[in-house]
Parts: C-alpha cells; sequence; structure tokens
C-alpha cells in the first residue's frame, strides 16, 4: 500500500492512497473463510465451503468492507503520523474511480483542506479594553429593595393592592345581574390580580376592602383558560367554561410586607453572621452586585479579545470551496444558496476558534478534571439561585455537578465553557488591559455599536 500527499497550495492537498491486490487479499480470503465456518451452505459441512463459491457469493461484499477499512486505516494514520493539521474531515475526490467488483488495483483520492499556517504572540503591547462597571447607591437601593420583597411575609391589609390575596366567596349572576338560582356558588376562594389576565378586570380587585362585593366575569379574567377557572370556580375542567358574571365578596385581605432590615433579614440574604449591621450588610451587597456585574464585564472582554486578535493575525487564507463542500455535505437537506449565505458568518467562527487553538497550544492551556468541576458547581449554583435559594449546603451543590458531569451532553458543554474561560483567562493575563470605568448605562450603550 502506498500513501502520498500532493499539496495544491497552501491550504488546499489531496492525499492519495494506492492499493495492489497483494494489500488486501490475504485478508478478504481470511474473511470468506470465516464466513464458510459461521454460513453453512447446503451440500457442505461448516468449515468445507469451497473458496470459489465463497468468492462467487461474498466476495465483492467482503473486498468493499476489507479495501473501505485499509484505506480508512491509512488515510488516518498518515494523517497522526505526519502531524498534518488539517480542517473539517477528508472529503473523496470527485476524481476517485474505483470498481471493487473485479480484483485489480485501486487507488483513492481525498481532498483534504488544510489549516493555515501562523503565529499569535501575546505581549503587553497588545491593548485591550476592559470595562469596569461602577456599582452605584441607587442599584444596592434595588437589590435591597427586592431582596426585602423576597423575604417579605403576608399580613392582614385593609385595601387591597396588585400583588395581594384576596380570600372571598363567589356566587353566579343571571343577565340581570341577581344571583342566578341553581347556579355556581364558591364558599371560600382566593383570587391575585396580578394573576388575572385581562386589565380591566384585574383593575376591579384593586382598591378594595373588607366585606366589599366585585361583580367580575372570571371567564374574562382568565381569558378563557379552563384550568384557572375550573380552579377558580372550585368545578371540574369540563364544566369550567361559564361565561356568566359572579358577585365576589371580599372575606379578607393579605398584602406583601417588606421584610424588616435586621439580623434575621442580613443572615437570610448573606448567610449567617456575615453580615452584624446594615452598613456591613450594604457593603456586602455592594461587593455583590460589582461580583455579579464582573461577568458582564468578562463577556464584553471575550468580544473586543476576538475583535483586537483578529486584527492582530490579519486575514487568514482558508480552503473556502472545501469547507463549503464539507459543510454542505453534513447538511444535505440544506440549499446551496443557504450555504452561501451562511458562510462568511461560519468562515469567521472558524477563524476564531483557530486563534484560540493557537493560543492554547502557544500557552499550554489544558483543561484539567477541576476546572471542570468548579464550572459545574458554578451551573449547579446559579439553578438553585433561579429559585431564590442562595445558601444551599456544598456537598448538595457537589451532587447536582457531578450529575452534571456525568451527562455527555452537559459535559462537553461544560468542557468546552472550561477551555473557553482559560482561554480568556491566558489571554487577561499575557496582554496590557486599558482599563476603564464606566457606568451601567455607559457600559450597555457599547451593545448598540
Amino acid at each position: 500500500m502506498n500513501v502520498t500527499l500532493e499539496k495544491k497550495d497552501n491550504v488546499n492537498a489531496v492525499l492519495t492512497v494506492s492499493l495492489t491486490p497483494e494489500d488486501y487479499q490475504n485478508d478478504v480470503k481470511k474473511e470468506l473463510l470465516s464466513i464458510g465456518q459461521k454460513h453453512p451452505m447446503r451440500g457442505f459441512r461448516p468449515g468445507h465451503v469451497p473458496l470459489p463459491i465463497l468468492m462467487k457469493q461474498y466476495g465483492t461484499d467482503v473486498r468493499v468492507q476489507v479495501v473501505d477499512k485499509k484505506v480508512s486505516k491509512a488515510l488516518t494514520d498518515y494523517i497522526v503520523n505526519n502531524k498534518i493539521d488539517i480542517l473539517g474531515e477528508p472529503m473523496v475526490s470527485i476524481d476517485t474511480k474505483a470498481d471493487l467488483k473485479e480484483e485489480t488495483n485501486y487507488e483513492f483520492k481525498f481532498d483534504l483542506g488544510l489549516a493555515p499556517e501562523f503565529d499569535l504572540k501575546l505581549d503587553k503591547r497588545v491593548k485591550i479594553p476592559y470595562y469596569n462597571i461602577k456599582v452605584s447607591d441607587e442599584m444596592v437601593d434595588k437589590q435591597n429593595e427586592s431582596y426585602r420583597k423576597r423575604f417579605g411575609k403576608q399580613v392582614p391589609g385593609e385595601l387591597s393592592a396588585e400583588d395581594a390575596l384576596i380570600k372571598g366567596s363567589m356566587e353566579e349572576l343571571d343577565e340581570n345581574g341577581n344571583v342566578k338560582e341553581g347556579g355556581i356558588k364558591v364558599d371560600r376562594t382566593i383570587i391575585s390580580p396580578q394573576f388575572l389576565k385581562n386589565a380591566d378586570e384585574k383593575a376591579k380587585f384593586v382598591g378594595k376592602k373588607v366585606d366589599e362585593e366585585i361583580v367580575f366575569n372570571p371567564h374574562t379574567a382568565a381569558d378563557g383558560n379552563l384550568t384557572e377557572l375550573a380552579a377558580m370556580l372550585n368545578v371540574d375542567k369540563n364544566e369550567a367554561d361559564v361565561k356568566s358574571d359572579f358577585k365576589f365578596h371580599v372575606n379578607e385581605i393579605l398584602v406583601n410586607q417588606d421584610a424588616e432590615v435586621d439580623q434575621e433579614f442580613f443572615d437570610n440574604v448573606l448567610g449567617k453572621d456575615v453580615a452584624k449591621s446594615e452598613e456591613e450588610y450594604r457593603e456586602k451587597l455592594r461587593e455583590t452586585i460589582a461580583n455579579q456585574l464582573k461577568s458582564d464585564s468578562n463577556y464584553r472582554f471575550t468580544i473586543d479579545a476576538e475583535r483586537v486578535l483578529k486584527k492582530k493575525v490579519g486575514e487568514l487564507e482558508l480552503p473556502d470551496e472545501f469547507l463549503k463542500r464539507f459543510l454542505q455535505a453534513r447538511n444535505q437537506d440544506g440549499e446551496e444558496n443557504k450555504m452561501e449565505e451562511q458562510y462568511p458568518q461560519m468562515r469567521e467562527q472558524l477563524v476564531w476558534q483557530l486563534i484560540k487553538e493557537k493560543i492554547a497550544h502557544n500557552y499550554d492551556v489544558k483543561v484539567e478534571v477541576e476546572d471542570k468541576m468548579r464550572l459545574a458547581r458554578y451551573y449547579a449554583a446559579q439553578q438553585f439561585a433561579q429559585y431564590g435559594m442562595t445558601n444551599i449546603p456544598d456537598d448538595v451543590i457537589d451532587k447536582y455537578a457531578h450529575e452534571f458531569l456525568a451527562k455527555p451532553e452537559s459535559s462537553e458543554q461544560i468542557q468546552n465553557r472550561a477551555f473557553e474561560d482559560k482561554v480568556f483567562a491566558t489571554i487577561k493575563e499575557n496582554v496590557g488591559l486599558d482599563e476603564k470605568e464606566v457606568s451601567v448605562e455607559e457600559f450597555n450603550k457599547l451593545f448598540e455599536k
């Protein structure tokens, strides 16, 4: 077997694998004899089927399998052993013609897209903006208000608000506005105006007092949602499509009362004894907001780093036609003209990926197990935080983190994110940061460009 590589230009090559009958005949014979052992044929004992008969019945299929396996191995070994950096995967050249029905010499040609050769050195002369977002008193106040509402409680109130809970009873009315004889009657129900879908019906429940009566239409209020109507009217779903008005008698009003700013509140927000005074609490709150904004600053840094480093590297030569063909083959349902439209964006993504891989190679960036575990813990904590659960024990976080890493899909996502994080950390460490302090408004304007 002979393997040769011919470079067409800097980024395109053809790899040729040539075989003679001597390269595959013995393997074909072994496979046929194995078939003779495993698959009895009428008139012959297992293992005693003459080779010509096996060849006639199975020869072509076996030859195809043997040759395909040999060519694939030769192709892979040559690329790996010669450290050829390719883009995509080898594709059979359109001028490859091999009739495997005949036992003869074969020649297989494969088109290769070669990664461009370039170098990239990071030093402090490479300047990349880094925006530090100022934490204003207004931001601290807003976060404090949010926490006070979250850790508040419901207490009896004199006047209903949109987020109040209104307890009462309901009676169905007839077309004249009188209580309907034999109509639906609900002795106890609860309505929170904020969850009613119709603005006019919602407004009827705001600003009410105990013992007041409200005439409203549940069907309109729920926008015809039978599940919500069934719960409101205390009937089965198949009986809930009622469009009558109802009279609601207010028995009790529960309003939300913000949490008191005391030690219990500090502990609920930050953890036990993290802050012992309102001053300490607000300072910790400021630090928390600053850490949250740090992720926004880091995200903006990734955008600016990509822009600056692409400019530093300059235009990279890529095997564009090969890549279009490769991507089109992988997306067989896609239209060719759409590939032409989408390719420029794909090309930009590939260029950036090549730059990141070059940095990883030059600076020996490797993703370790602890890198993935750290990120998995972060994802687990974020999921709990979505439900307002901020002080979860470490062993619970670790349990969920291990579950993330055990699932192939989330594990791959974590691997890719960890690689990105380490590459950007390497960039940040080795370039010159042009640090700027900006307000949230100024920072947000950066994304309008």
